[in-house]
């Protein structure tokens, strides 16, 4: 049965723009994937760990064939292929893929909670996530009212990463 999810893409080491296109890349090649649609990239400031470089960020639909177990599985191999090593909660990565909704899907497992837990706090998940998918109904409120009860004015546009990113998807 077809899933639709959303996912949440950050980086903020070596080249995170080539590491989104390379995961988007893989994830489209998946025979049991569709990509549905793709946000804008936005630049954030850290938070967590505040000293280390600006992160870039961005959203994307896809409907899917596999299970959220799965899915969670091939987006940590994308993420481990990117050169992404776990070392500090809120630290520096290459890449990052967060299962954002899976379908209607509610869980809360160690390895995997659904809808991600701290969504509704992020202004640098809601705004990307906002611009392709603002009805998206989680928790009894869709992703354009969440938004707007967040502060999201440090979450800019990179317009120049955004057309390179759409230019290197074709």
């Amino acid at each position: 049965m077809r899933t639709e999810a959303a996912l949440g893409l950050g980086g903020n080491l070596g080249d995170p723009l080539q590491s989104f296109v390379a995961a988007l890349r893989s994830l489209t090649g998946h025979p049991a994937i569709a990509l549905r649609r793709l946000s804008s990239v936005y630049r954030t400031k850290p938070w967590g760990i505040v000293e280390q470089p600006e992160f870039l960020n961005m959203a994307a639909l896809l409907s899917t064939d596999l299970g959220e177990v799965e899915l969670l599985n091939l987006c940590m191999e994308i993420e481990h292929a990117s050169g992404r090593e776990r070392r500090e909660r809120w630290g520096p990565r290459t890449l990052d893929i967060d299962i954002l909704t899976f379908g209607e899907l509610v869980t809360d497992r160690p390895s995997l909670q659904l809808p991600h837990p701290r969504l509704a706090a992020r202004g640098f998940v809601l705004v990307p996530l906002a611009e392709i998918a603002p009805d998206l109904m989680i928790g009894g409120r869709s992703v354009a009212a969440l938004k707007a009860a967040i502060e999201t004015s440090d979450v800019v546009l990179d317009e120049e990463e955004t057309t390179r990113l759409r230019d290197a998807l074709g």
